[in-house]
C-alpha cells in the first residue's frame, strides 16, 4: 500500500502541473482522462496493451487529447514514485531497436516497474492511429521530479526523444499542449504522416465537391480556405449547425467578411480578399438538401473541413496547407496549371529557400509571385523559430512578410494563409508585380531576402522568367539576397536579360535541381542566387555551382514525390553547409568565373570523380540527357542525331 500512496503523490504533482498549464480550462477544449479513456479508438488500441496477463486492459495514468485542435495527437503520461523506477537498464538498447534477450515474464516485470518502458509500451499501441507524445514522470516532490518525453509518430517503427524545435535539446518538463504540438510537428515523420492524412482528405473532398457541390477545380480551394477563415469566427463555429441549408451560405460569407474586416488594412484590400468568396457563397448547389444531406451540401463540407483540415492549420511547421489542397485539386484538370504557367513549389524547396537566404527573426522577405503563399509560410516558420518575445513575433507578422499576387483567386488563398497564421496579410498586394503603384509601395519595405517561383513558359518576351527575377532584385535593398527557381533554359540559353542582370547584380550561385522535382509537370529547373544591386564585375567573385540532383524523394503511386526514407533532412544539411561555405567537391560543386555569355550550370564546369563510375552510370546519364532534351526542347529527332554523331 505504501508504494501505491507514493505513486499517488506523483500523480498529484502531474495533475497540479496540468492544471497550472491550462489543461483543465474549459476554453482550451482539452480532455484529460485518468486510467481509462471514453474514446472508443483509444480503448480499442489499448485493449491489447496490458502489461501483465492478468491485468485486463492496460492504460497509463493520464490520457490527454484535444479533438478540436489536433485530433491526430495524444499525450500519455506514466507515473512512478521513485527515480530508481524511472527507466530500466535495458531501455536505451530497446529504444534504439536493439535485440534484448528476455523472457516474457521479465518483459512484463520491466514494463510494469519502469516508467519509460511502460509509457513507450502504450505509445507503441496508440501509434497505429495517432502521433503519440509519451511522458514518463518519477519522483514524489516537485523539485525531485524527473521527466522524460518521447515522440512516437503515427505508423513509425519506433519512438524518439521529443526535442525542442529551437535548439534540439531534450524536453525534460511537462509542457502546455500547444508547446508539445509545436515541437512535435517539426519532426519529419510526423510531418509526413500528417501530409499523408491531408492528401487523403483532399482526394476525398475533391470527389465530394465534384459529385455534390458541382464546384470547378479553381473554386474548390477557395471553399476550403473560406471555410477555414469562417471557422476562425467563434460565433459561426459554434452555431453553423443551427442554420438552415438555405441560410448557411450567407452566414458563411458574413463570417469570412467579419474576419477579414478585423484587419487594419485599407478597405480596397479587404474587398479584394473577400470578392472571390462571394461568388462561392451564391453557388446554387451549396444550399440544396437531399435525403442523404438533410442539412445541405455546404453544412457537410464545413463539418468535414472542421474535423479534418482545421486542426492542421494550427500547426506552425511551415506547411502551406492551402497550397497542398490547391496542388491536389489541380491534378484533376490540365487548365489552370498550364494556361497560367502555375508550377507550385514543393514544400521542401520553400524550406530550402529560407535556409539559402539565411532567414532570421530580423529578415524582411519578399515574394513578387506569391501564389498560395508557400514561400512566405516557410519563411515565417523559420523566422518564428528564432523569435523569443511577443514584440519580435509581432514584427515578423506585421512587417516581415511582403507578397504580390496578380490572380484574384490565388491572392485570396495567400491572404487566407496569412490570416490563418495570425497575421501577415497587411503586406499582401493584389495586382501585377510590374505595376508602378505596387512596386513603389513594396520598395519602401527594403526587403533583404527575395524568393521567387515565376510563371513558367509564358511565351511573351516581356514575361520571360528572367524578367521576373530582374524585377524581384530591383525591389530588394542593396546587398539583399534574391533566390529564384527557374527552368534550366534560363541558365544555358542566350538571352539579353542575363547581361542586364549581371550589369546590376552579382550571380552568387546556381544549383541544378532534381530532374523530376515538379513531377508530374515536365520542367527541369535550377535555383539562382543573386546579391542585389552589386554589379557582377565589381564583386569580382566566382560563382558557386551545385549539382543538387538527388534530394532523396521518390515517385510513389497517388502521392507524387515523397521522402520515403527520411533522407531529406541529412541531404538538405549537406547542401546548405556546402553552399554557405562555398565548398568544392568533385561531382557535387565547383567555383567558376562566368559572364552573361557563359553557361550557368554545374554540369558545364564540374570535375567528375571517375573512380566511382561504372557502365550503369553511363546508361543513367544518357537517360537523363534524353529526358532533359525532350522536356526542355521537345524534339526527339535532335536527340537521336546527337547520339548518331557520337
Amino acid at each position: 500500500m505504501a508504494k501505491v500512496k507514493n505513486e499517488r503523490k506523483t500523480e498529484n504533482l502531474v495533475r497540479d502541473a496540468l492544471r497550472d498549464l491550462g489543461y483543465y480550462a474549459e476554453e482550451n477544449h482539452i480532455t484529460v482522462e485518468e486510467q481509462k479513456s471514453e474514446a472508443e479508438q483509444i480503448r480499442r488500441l489499448l485493449r491489447n496493451g496490458s502489461k501483465s496477463k492478468a491485468g485486463g486492459v492496460g492504460a497509463p495514468e493520464f490520457i490527454i487529447t484535444c479533438a478540436r485542435s489536433s485530433p491526430d495527437f495524444v499525450v500519455v503520461i506514466e507515473c512512478k514514485a521513485h527515480a530508481t523506477d524511472h527507466q530500466s537498464p535495458n531501455a536505451e538498447m530497446i529504444f534504439a531497436g536493439d535485440d534484448v534477450q528476455e523472457s516474457e515474464v521479465d518483459c512484463i516485470r520491466r514494463l510494469t516497474r519502469y516508467g519509460v518502458d511502460g509509457v513507450l509500451h502504450y505509445a507503441s499501441k496508440l501509434s497505429k492511429d495517432y502521433n503519440v507524445i509519451a511522458v514518463a514522470v518519477s519522483g514524489e516532490t516537485k523539485s525531485g521530479m524527473r521527466v522524460s518525453t518521447f515522440l512516437h509518430g503515427k505508423g513509425a517503427g519506433r519512438p524518439k526523444y521529443l526535442v525542442s524545435k529551437i535548439d534540439e535539446s531534450k524536453i525534460e518538463e511537462i509542457l502546455p499542449w500547444s508547446d508539445y504540438l509545436d515541437h512535435a510537428v517539426f519532426d519529419p515523420a510526423v510531418r509526413l504522416a500528417r501530409l499523408d492524412d491531408l492528401m487523403a482528405f483532399a482526394r476525398e473532398l475533391h470527389v465530394f465537391m465534384r459529385d455534390h457541390a458541382k464546384l470547378t477545380e479553381s473554386e474548390k480551394p477557395l471553399l476550403v480556405s473560406g471555410t477555414l477563415i469562417a471557422l476562425q469566427n467563434k460565433p459561426f463555429a459554434a452555431a453553423y449547425e443551427l442554420y438552415s441549408a438555405e441560410a448557411l451560405p450567407k452566414a458563411w460569407m458574413k463570417a469570412i467578411r467579419d474576419e477579414i474586416n478585423d484587419a487594419e488594412i485599407p478597405q480596397a484590400k479587404k474587398d479584394n480578399m473577400t470578392q472571390p468568396y462571394a461568388s462561392i457563397a451564391v453557388h446554387p448547389e451549396l444550399g440544396k438538401i437531399s435525403v442523404k444531406w438533410v442539412k445541405g451540401v455546404l453544412y457537410e463540407l464545413i463539418r468535414m473541413i472542421q474535423l479534418k483540415a482545421a486542426p492542421l492549420m494550427a500547426a506552425t511547421d511551415g506547411t502551406d496547407i492551402l497550397g497542398q489542397f490547391y496542388g491536389e485539386f489541380l491534378k484533376y484538370t490540365g487548365g489552370d496549371k498550364k494556361a497560367l504557367g502555375i508550377v507550385l513549389t514543393p514544400r521542401h524547396i520553400t524550406e530550402l529557400f529560407a535556409l539559402i537566404g539565411k532567414v532570421n527573426k530580423k529578415s524582411i522577405v519578399l515574394d513578387i509571385c506569391a501564389g498560395t503563399g508557400g514561400f512566405l509560410v516557410s519563411a515565417m516558420s523559420e523566422m518564428m523559430r528564432g523569435a523569443n518575445t511577443e514584440a519580435e513575433r509581432n514584427r515578423i507578422k506585421m512587417k516581415g512578410l511582403i507578397g504580390i499576387e496578380q490572380q484574384p483567386n490565388m491572392f485570396a488563398l495567400a491572404a487566407s494563409n496569412m490570416i490563418l497564421r495570425g497575421d501577415g496579410k497587411a503586406n499582401l498586394f493584389q495586382g501585377s508585380c510590374f505595376e508602378p503603384a505596387i512596386t513603389k509601395a513594396v520598395a519602401k519595405f527594403k526587403a533583404d531576402v527575395g524568393m521567387l517561383n515565376p510563371p513558367f513558359s509564358q511565351g511573351d518576351a516581356d514575361l520571360h522568367e528572367l524578367r521576373f527575377v530582374q524585377q524581384m532584385l530591383d525591389l530588394l535593398a542593396k546587398g539583399g539576397i534574391g533566390i529564384a527557381i527557374v527552368p534550366m533554359s534560363c541558365a544555358i540559353s542566350p538571352h539579353p536579360l542575363r547581361e542586364e542582370l549581371l550589369r546590376e547584380h552579382t550571380l552568387e550561385a546556381v544549383m541544378s535541381m532534381p530532374t523530376e522535382l515538379f513531377y508530374p509537370v515536365g520542367v527541369v529547373t535550377c535555383i539562382m542566387v543573386f546579391t542585389a544591386h552589386v554589379p557582377h564585375k565589381l564583386s569580382n567573385r566566382k560563382t558557386w555551382f551545385g549539382y543538387w540532383k538527388e534530394d532523396g524523394f521518390v515517385k510513389t503511386k497517388h502521392k507524387g514525390r515523397v521522402d520515403l526514407d527520411s533522407a531529406w533532412s541529412e541531404i538538405r544539411g549537406r547542401w546548405i553547409t556546402s553552399y554557405l561555405n562555398r565548398e568544392v567537391h568533385p561531382g557535387e560543386s565547383v567555383l567558376q568565373q562566368v559572364s552573361a555569355s557563359d553557361e550557368w550550370c554545374a554540369e558545364a564546369y564540374m570535375e567528375t570523380d571517375y573512380s566511382t563510375l561504372g557502365p550503369l552510370d553511363m546508361e543513367d546519364e544518357i537517360r537523363k540527357y534524353v529526358v532533359y532534351r525532350i522536356m526542355n526542347e521537345g524534339d526527339y529527332s535532335e536527340v537521336e542525331s546527337d547520339f548518331e554523331a557520337e
